[in-house]
């Protein structure tokens, strides 16, 4: 009876953590500045790899890929805002020429980044079919299109890639404002 008693407890706790408002969730990051999503004037560091931890140049990204996993990082602080797996963002440098309208105005130098987690369940580790200029997800494999905004452009995927606007500052690349729509899956 008291397993029951813990599990019922336990599954009411989650219940309300996944019932919290927009403002709530605001409030819980502000409170924990790692799980806040990338701010205007943020950097990126590395993700993973031998280089995890290292703020990513715009020299470091070869054109055409592959992307890199980063996070958005606060130097002002030094906090490096991982706390939360929706503060993944894919970055790529692309051919500029390539780039659509809206998607040039938010890049930097050709670089993009977007959302590492996709719109439709959730799943990150988003692979890339560079000769295509497309991000594939691994679960149900939705394709986004990198040089069109991530439209999808295959699969069940409900919406594009979140973008975060892009420039270059110092040679560093930087936020230059938050995701363009909320991070993962909108029920």
């Amino acid at each position: 009876m008291e397993q029951r008693r813990n599990l019922l407890k336990a599954a009411a706790a989650g219940g309300a953590a996944m019932a919290l408002t927009p403002a709530a969730r605001v409030a819980r990051a502000q409170a924990n500045p790692r799980e806040l999503r990338p701010q205007e004037g943020d950097r990126f560091v590395l993700g993973d790899g031998d280089k995890r931890g290292a703020v990513v140049k715009i020299d470091d990204l070869k054109a055409g890929g592959p992307p890199v996993t980063v996070y958005p990082w606060d130097a002002k602080t030094g906090t490096i805002r991982d706390g939360s797996r929706l503060n993944q963002v894919l970055m790529v440098r692309l051919d500029e020429a390539q780039l659509k309208n809206d998607t040039k105005l938010r890049a930097a130098q050709g670089v993009v980044a977007y959302s590492a987690v996709c719109t439709h369940t959730g799943c990150d580790g988003l692979s890339w079919a560079g000769d295509k200029g497309l991000f594939k997800c691994p679960c149900h494999e939705s394709e986004f299109d990198a040089t069109d905004g991530a439209r999808v452009v295959n699969g069940p995927a409900p919406r594009r890639l979140p973008a975060v606007p892009l420039k270059v500052v110092d040679g560093f690349v930087v936020a230059a404002g938050p995701f363009t729509a909320r991070a993962g899956v909108i029920q």
